[in-house]
This record gives C-alpha cells, structure tokens and sequence, in this order.
C-alpha cells in the first residue's frame, strides 16, 4: 500500500525499516513520549521479531512507515485494535527523525491515514491516547480534527483520550476543499 499526503506518503512496512525502527525503540526520548520502555532486545533478537510480523502480520492492526517525498523513512503510524464490528480502531504515530518534528510532518501523517482509514477501510471512528503532558501531539491530533474526551490513567502516566468521527471528519474536509476552491477561483 503506498498513500499520498501533502508532505509524505504512508508505505507499508518493509525489511529495510528495521535498522531505524531499532534505534528509534532504544531511544529514550521517543521511548518517553510514547510512555514505553527502550527495547532491551538485542538488534539480531528484534530483528527476527520483525521480519515475523511482516510475514504474519497481526489481523487487527496496520502498520505503515512514513516517508518523505523523497523517500527519506521518518517515522510510523498504525491502527491497531481495529474492531470493524464496531467500526473503529485507535491511532498510533511516531516521526522518530527529529529532523521533521514541529513542521507539520506528523499532522500530514494522520491526515493520511485517516483519510485512508475513513474512505479504503470504512471505519466511523478513530480514538488515541496522547501523554497529558505532550502539547505539541495534542496541538497536532486537533489539527487533524481529533476532539479531546477526558483523561485516563494507565501503568502511573496519564493519556488524554482524543477521537474523531468519520462524518465530522468527512465535513470538515469538505468544507475546507469548498474553501480552498473559493480562495482558487476569487484569485484568479
């Protein structure tokens, strides 16, 4: 799968992810805002660990790596519990190549995947859990049109919970569209 935004394209996860994939799960700082551990996996032991899951992937969860335009992998995202009973499933992302942090690289990324997830798979509602303490996520999910809906505490950290619905998704977009078409034919 190969899913264009403005700024990046969401690719299905490969083998070459790894080498980055690794670093970014025993840094800590990524580690910290993800309110996870650093891998204490050796390389070869993670390795094996994803090579399995990309010929048996989990059948409730989506991985895709984040790329560049050019090509330049800089993160992931995911959708994992996915219940198409329910019609939903929660959100996960990560730009662990700071190079891109605070320029809209990761607002792009979940523009994306929700506008795959709402048109390709046809869920009615997509949720995450973002850190109380992370802003700049918070400030990022909400440009996406995530609505906070209360806090939750779990392992000793506490989330805000934040989702957004497919017809208030599907409206603001096209309402921005109409807008955009606006401004296009007033200055021609």
């Amino acid at each position: 799968m190969r899913y264009a935004g403005e700024k990046i394209v969401l690719r299905d996860k490969q083998r070459t992810d790894v080498t980055n994939d690794y670093a970014w799960s025993t840094d800590e700082e990524l580690c910290k805002l993800d309110a996870a551990n650093p891998t204490t996996l050796s390389f070869r032991e993670a390795t094996m660990l994803y090579e399995e899951e990309l010929l048996y992937p989990p059948p409730r969860r989506q991985r895709f790596a984040i790329e560049t335009m050019d090509g330049s992998h800089i993160g992931n995202c995911m959708l994992y519990d996915i219940n198409t009973s329910r019609g939903k499933g929660e959100l996960g992302i990560m730009i662990g190549d700071r190079r891109f942090w605070g320029k809209s690289y990761g607002t792009d990324a979940v523009n994306t995947l929700l506008k795959y997830v709402f048109t390709e798979m046809n869920l009615k509602m997509v949720y995450l859990h973002t850190l109380d303490w992370n802003v700049r996520a918070q400030k990022s999910f909400e440009k996406a049109g995530f609505v906070p809906k209360g806090k939750i505490r779990r392992n000793g950290h506490t989330f805000l919970a934040m989702e957004v619905r497919k017809d208030d998704w599907v409206s603001s977009n096209l309402s921005a569209e109409k807008e955009e078409a606006r401004s296009e034919s007033q200055g021609r």
